[in-house]
């Protein structure tokens, strides 16, 4: 070999080596521009208060349970951000409410790291549901769709089988969906709203995981989503947050019971996250327009913020966590 043969392997190695070294490094880009949601991809270092936008936000209202894709600003689920490494290869997902806000992004990364996903919302969000279907059949992945209401125990377990059927199996449980109403006072709420909220937010995990629990072998991850709503709880959020305190509990204490059989129990509890949760009457019109104003960062979160948090779950790479539950609030809400 002459040396200018030798030279110019030297330099074709050297390349190969950088960019597999910036790949482990970096398997998640997040990398919105502050002047639009999702308007480039970038290596460089990004100022979170400025990278997506601030209140004060026009007041919008849409009837429950609401669409992402006519919300104002639309939401950054990682459509054109999130950049996957592998890390999820092979692995089957079933995320509730993955039609829009934090089960969407954990939709969008499963699929990019190598996972086929099922997703569930309800029949009205189906036009936010079939932009998820289209995002993950783009990445060459299996794209599962389940429209139904998870406050019936017999959808729930028609929900796990139809996953496992169109998956080929399930080893990622997300359990997502929730539902979120202001009431100013506990004298405003009714039985059927307690109830509404109750079986979306608790009864319904609850069915998930004993359908699914046949199915999820060691090595399998079930995460749960709370809230910053279960240490903080607000006055107008009395059921909502009743439920974010249980999922955390209910994390803990599964985590512990399925410990031994090798599946992990996590939670992740999001702040004040930009979803259609707020503008289909989980907040007020005073809370709306200056939404995320009061933490570290001046501004709500966008759910592409979190989707790297449900992959980091998800990845055996994480096999000691169980029982754990990551925030994600801009600098409130922790005990």
């Amino acid at each position: 070999m002459n040396e200018e043969n030798k030279i110019s392997r030297r330099k074709v190695i050297g390349g190969l080596g950088m960019g597999i070294a910036a790949v482990a490094v970096s398997p998640v880009i997040g990398a919105a521009k502050a002047t639009g949601f999702g308007s480039a991809i970038s290596y460089k270092l990004e100022d979170p208060v400025t990278k997506y936008p601030k209140p004060p936000f026009k007041a919008e209202f849409q009837p429950w349970p609401g669409l992402a894709s006519k919300m104002n600003p639309r939401p950054d689920h990682g459509e054109t951000t999130y950049k996957g490494s592998g890390r999820l290869t092979g692995r089957k997902a079933l995320i509730t409410g993955g039609d829009s806000g934090m089960g969407r992004a954990a939709a969008i990364a499963y699929a990019r790291e190598g996972a086929d996903v099922a997703i569930n919302y309800l029949p009205a969000e189906e036009p936010d549901a079939l932009e998820v279907v289209a995002l993950i059949k783009a990445e060459g992945r299996k794209a599962v769709a389940i429209p139904g209401d998870l406050r019936e125990e017999s959808f729930c377990k028609r929900l796990v089988e139809d996953a496992v059927k169109g998956l080929g199996g399930l080893d990622i449980l997300v359990s997502n969906a929730a539902r979120q109403q202001v009431h100013q006072s506990i004298a405003d709420l009714s039985t059927e709203q307690f109830d509404w909220t109750m079986k979306t937010n608790i009864y319904a995990p609850f069915w998930l995981i004993k359908a699914a629990l046949p199915h999820l072998k060691p090595g399998s991850a079930i995460i749960g989503t709370a809230s910053v709503q279960a240490y903080d709880p607000s006055p107008d959020l009395f059921d909502y947050a009743i439920t974010k305190a249980a999922t955390v509990n209910f994390v803990k204490s599964l985590a512990k019971q399925l410990g031994p059989m090798g599946i992990r129990v996590n939670g992740v509890a999001p702040g004040s996250i930009w979803t259609p949760l707020q503008i289909s009457g989980g907040s007020t019109a005073e809370k709306l327009s200056k939404f995320g104003g009061e933490t570290a960062f001046g501004r709500p979160g966008q759910p592409a913020e979190l989707g790297s948090i449900y992959v980091q779950l998800a990845d055996n790479s994480a096999s000691y966590s169980t029982g754990q539950v990551y925030g994600a609030a801009g600098g409130n809400g922790q005990p």
